[in-house]
């Protein structure tokens, strides 16, 4: 579905992607951990465009998609929930979905999102600015669904929300590897990835150091945090 084979990027002079290889299997959940400043949200800025890889390749099945405009990937079926949400915050809750909607709608009407997040429904005709922070991840989210993307990137979705709304997007990805979404999810938060990841990546400096099943990284899940996650 999506493969990452020897991507380099760049902040400037700045080397930041030594050769990411990864691989993301179709309809499943692959969570990417390492500490800060490692590359994680650089690798999926790269997938999506924004910050155009000068090396290697992002296969989107068998489309080499590497150093394609962020607009193109997004049509070829590519969304991106970036860290921080940016939202509208002077737009209605159906005015940020309606922004990304495909039209016609296909998989993700706007019923379906409704039926998917029932407090956005609730609060369908408030502004942006009048969410709380698990309601803007929520929407956040919908935007990126209303596009029918075939592969969501989440970055830090779970970042400064409260347990009872960590517990409901856990449930939010859930329901969408059940529905064929390809999710990648960059993450900080372990209790939480690991409770929806299928799929376990670790960055250091740049660089894949581990790729793995759940199960398989849940059996060395100590020697790894150690090694690669503790600070």
């Amino acid at each position: 579905m999506l493969r990452l084979e020897g991507v380099h990027a760049f902040y400037g002079a700045g080397h930041i992607l030594h050769g990411v290889d990864l691989t993301i299997p179709r309809a499943q959940v692959t969570a990417v951990l390492g500490r800060n400043g490692v590359g994680k949200t650089t690798t999926v800025r790269a997938i999506m465009g924004l910050v155009p890889p000068r090396g290697g390749r992002v296969w989107l099945d068998d489309d080499d998609i590497a150093g394609w405009p962020p607009h193109r990937i997004a049509r070829a079926g590519v969304a991106y929930v970036p860290e921080g949400r940016l939202i509208f915050p002077d737009l209605t809750v159906v005015e940020n979905i309606r922004v990304a909607e495909r039209v016609p709608a296909r998989q993700w009407t706007l019923a379906r999102l409704f039926d998917l997040f029932p407090s956005l429904a609730e609060r369908a005709k408030n502004k942006g600015s009048q969410l709380s922070g698990g309601e803007q991840q929520m929407l956040a989210v919908a935007r990126a669904l209303a596009t029918n993307p075939k592969v969501m990137l989440l970055d830090e979705p779970s970042q400064g929300l409260a347990p009872l709304i960590v517990r409901e997007l856990a449930g939010v990805i859930a329901r969408l590897r059940q529905e064929g979404v390809t999710v990648l999810l960059v993450e900080q938060n372990l209790k939480f990835a690991e409770s929806v990841a299928d799929e376990v990546c670790m960055l250091v400096k740049g660089r894949t150091v581990y790729q793995g099943t759940l199960a398989a990284f849940q059996q060395e899940r100590e020697t790894l945090k150690a090694k690669y996650l503790t600070v």
